[in-house]
């Protein structure tokens, strides 16, 4: 990067991370460290929300998806806005009501001591694993523009973020993500405008989708019934309404953000304008990959986007073998440029018949570069066989890098810095609130003082930044980290959300039912998860069907069982 960049990058940082500091100003008690006392308006809440949810991750490996299998991601958040609905009319004003400081507290209060542990431990495995995923992203960039090993850019991030969100808290962390979201939508914009501005001068926004839709990456829809396709409209309003539903209903990690509403009407507000901004901003991000993907087919991409990767094989034994692969890669990219040219030809005259001859030459050219990868990751796994050779996380990041005029890098990278802190930010907040609330102060030390348990709350922060770092040094060896973060997710999600609505809607059911019910259904979700016996999200709807039917089943049975011994 140049010395603009590097000037625009830091001095963003400085400034966002500075403003959330001073306006926290360090909490005096907890409700304010946790809670950030209640006094947000309903545009903090939603744009709060946003940030929790659009981690680095999102900038990253969103368009890294579009680029190399479409725009059907897009339909994973289908079932979003009837979810924000749903959480509007309950369980947003029976959290408000009890007063409570975590979701899980009203477990204890509707069931039991038990029940509350277990969804608040469940709680915590899956976002202490998913926060150290947030943390990885960011790191991979200083990685690549530094060109040193993502050990020591992980590190490096994960302890800045721990630092002020020890000291500040909730209002620290609400207070930047404010900021945060207000300059990712307007880096994304110029992202966007960016990259048609660099394809050819003849071809245009429509022509560029209408070249990659040829190539099957703008296939956003799909209305077919399948249990093992994992973007489909049906898994999205399904299986992704229960995601949903329990992400924000259930997560801690964003019940913790709309809590901080001022009132009922603003909390709600608030997460009714995300569902609303949630699908049009993700259907942008995803189509700037898209956009990408038509850019790389006049401009050469590289053979391998993870350029520390590339680095390490060039200085090998293996070189000869890289060399070989890229002169054949490269073969393989002219002939697609040949193939594309005359599809862009053909599309401006609309011959059907030369555009369906085109679409399958590129298809096929598009076939034998996957095969030179394909080659180029075996060979890097024989160089090193902890390789990280899924490079798809590093596409727009190449992109962003290389092609992008000088300023406009460092405020993309920056944003991409932004995202990551202000989603794990709220997570650690988080993970601070449950631990101390929900289980040292429940079990541990119940009658210590307010300044006692805010001094907990820093220390557990600090703690859990340290577990999450741990895990984000592993975070390499997962492949796409949407997805991983998602998939991870629909293993627990399905179970709390089924404890909740029973909590909800069935009275008769008692704690010892539901907490049996739930470990029973999370043993099963797992292996149907470990199996692959269905796509990921549906193991949402799984999970939460069967805690609802195996607590009736149960609550029978132990009826039944009292009056026999009766």
């Amino acid at each position: 990067m140049s010395s603009i960049d590097w000037a625009v990058l830091v001095l963003t940082l400085i400034s966002i991370v500075s403003y959330g500091i001073y306006k926290s100003r360090g909490a005096q008690n907890i409700q304010g460290y946790l809670l950030a006392s209640q006094s947000s308006p309903w545009y903090s809440v939603c744009l709060s929300v946003m940030a929790t949810q659009a981690s680095a991750i999102t900038f990253l490996a969103a368009p890294g998806l579009a680029y190399s299998s479409g725009m059907g991601f897009v339909q994973f958040y289908f079932g979003l806005p009837l979810a924000m609905i749903v959480l509007c009319i309950t369980f947003v004003p029976i959290f408000h009501r009890l007063k409570v400081y975590t979701a899980y507290e009203y477990l204890e209060q509707r069931f039991d001591l038990n029940t509350r542990a277990l969804t608040a431990f469940l709680f915590l495995i899956q976002r202490g694993l998913s926060t150290g995923i947030t943390i990885y992203a960011p790191s991979i960039i200083l990685s690549t523009i530094l060109n040193i090993n993502t050990t020591y850019t992980t590190l490096c991030i994960g302890g800045i973020v721990v630092a002020y969100t020890v000291y500040g808290g909730s209002k620290a962390v609400s207070y930047t993500q404010m900021l945060q979201m207000s300059i990712i939508f307007l880096g994304l914009f110029a992202a966007g405008v960016m990259v048609v501005h660099l394809l050819p001068a003849d071809i245009g926004l429509v022509k560029a989708i209408g070249i990659a839709g040829k190539m099957g990456r703008t296939n956003v829809i799909d209305f077919k019934f399948d249990w093992n396709n994992q973007y489909t409209v049906w898994s999205g309003l399904i299986g992704g309404f229960f995601l949903q539903l329990s992400y924000f209903g259930t997560d801690q990690s964003q019940v913790g953000r709309y809590l901080t509403g001022a009132s009922v009407s603003q909390s709600r507000l608030g997460l009714l304008m995300n569902g609303l901004v949630k699908i049009p901003m993700q259907f942008l991000i995803l189509l700037i990959g898209v956009l990408v993907f038509t850019f790389y087919q006049y401009n050469r991409p590289p053979v391998f986007f993870n350029s520390f990767e590339l680095n390490k094989l060039e200085k090998s034994s293996y070189n000869p073998q890289l060399k070989v692969l890229q002169k054949e890669y490269e073969k393989a990219f002219e002939e697609k440029q040949l193939g594309v040219n005359k599809l862009s030809k053909a599309l401006e005259i609309n011959d059907k018949l030369t555009i369906d001859e085109q679409r399958t030459v590129l298809q096929q050219a598009d076939g034998h570069t996957k095969a030179v990868r394909k080659q180029l990751t075996e060979l890097m796994l024989k160089n090193d066989k902890n390789a990280d050779v899924n490079d798809n996380n590093y596409v727009f990041l190449s992109f962003v890098t290389k092609y992008l005029p000088k300023g406009l890098i460092g405020l993309l990278i920056a944003i991409i810095f932004l995202a990551s802190m202000g989603s794990t930010a709220s997570a650690l907040n988080s993970l601070a609130s449950t631990s101390v609330i929900d289980i040292y102060k429940r079990l541990l030390n119940k009658e210590a003082g307010d300044e006692k348990y805010l001094k907990a709350s820093r220390w557990a922060t600090v703690i859990w930044g340290c577990i999450c770092i741990a895990m984000a040094l592993y975070a390499s060896k997962i492949g796409n980290l949407l997805e991983a973060v998602n998939i991870l997710g629909s293993y627990i999600y399905g179970t709390i959300l089924g404890v909740f609505l029973v909590a909800f809607y069935i009275r008769h059911v008692n704690g010892k039912a539901v907490f049996y019910a739930a470990i029973i259904t999370e043993v099963i979700v797992c292996i149907c998860g470990w199996q692959k016996l269905v796509a990921y999200l549906w193991l949402n709807l799984i999970g939460c069907v069967l805690v609802v039917l195996i607590a009736l089943l149960l609550q029978q049975f132990f009826k039944t069982n009292v009056k026999a011994q009766a």
